[in-house]
């Protein structure tokens, strides 16, 4: 494997400013034309495809390293971020950097603090760093093999999410500021993917009460036109708590 220099030279500064044996991964949803898709990115010297990740400064939190890795790749502030679980299984990243030497700060074992993350598409300027040969959206019907267990972290989020639809709202990130009952029906179904009953989903939907209907209709459709709705910012929130289906 071709080695990478910037690499070795910025593994210094980690060793003096950064957590040693601790990461962050995050798997980033977006919503863009009927498709669910998720943020990757290639490294430059292997020609692997990665989650965004990054590491957590000594003066940092968990959750505000988080957010700054997101806002570095993606420059969104309009951010939904859950932590969903942690990956420390034996050799889970160090074998990536196999050929560097073994005092490089990637190659020491890192567990890895797991976050998901709803983003509206529409704010996202997706940023490749000096590591990276590119950053992208992907479909998630339509994902590269991940290295190395980043396929199971990316599994894991998705799961986790599509069990919360049942008790926890998603949207507010996803979808732009007005939409349709049907637009918000095509996020779940295409979350969750299956189709969903029309009349169950707006039944259920509603027990959450964090629609507001607005007095203007979606033109320019061959049918009657469909009103729009938005959210109660402070009643979803609230609903974030969990309410049970």
């Amino acid at each position: 494997m071709k080695l990478d220099q910037g690499i070795i030279k910025k593994s210094k500064w980690m060793w003096e400013n950064c957590l040693p044996h601790i990461s962050v991964d995050s798997v980033v949803f977006g919503f863009h034309e009927n498709q669910l898709k998720v943020l990757l990115l290639k490294t430059n010297a292997a020609q692997k495809w990665l989650l965004p990740g990054g590491y957590i400064l000594k003066n940092e939190n968990l959750q505000d390293a988080a957010q700054r890795v997101l806002f570095e790749r993606t420059g969104a502030e309009r951010v939904y971020l859950q932590e969903f679980g942690v990956f420390g299984a034996l050799n889970r990243s160090e074998g990536f950097f196999e050929g560097y030497e073994d005092d490089l700060w990637y190659k020491q074992r890192f567990i890895s603090a797991g976050f998901y993350a709803l983003v509206d598409y529409t704010e996202v300027n997706v940023t490749a760093d000096e590591y990276s040969e590119t950053c992208e959206w992907r479909s998630i019907d339509d994902l590269p093999e991940l290295a190395m267990d980043h396929q199971l972290i990316y599994t894991n989020a998705l799961t986790i999410l599509r069990q919360q639809l049942s008790y926890k709202p998603i949207g507010l990130n996803l979808l732009p500021e007005k939409f349709t009952l049907s637009e918000l029906q095509k996020l779940y179904e295409t979350t969750l993917g299956k189709p969903l009953n029309r009349g169950n989903f707006y039944r259920r939907i509603m027990r959450f009460d964090i629609l507001i209907k607005q007095e203007d209709l979606r033109k320019g459709g061959a049918h009657k036109a469909p009103y729009l709705y938005s959210f109660d910012p402070l009643k979803y929130h609230e609903s974030l708590q969990g309410l049970d289906w």
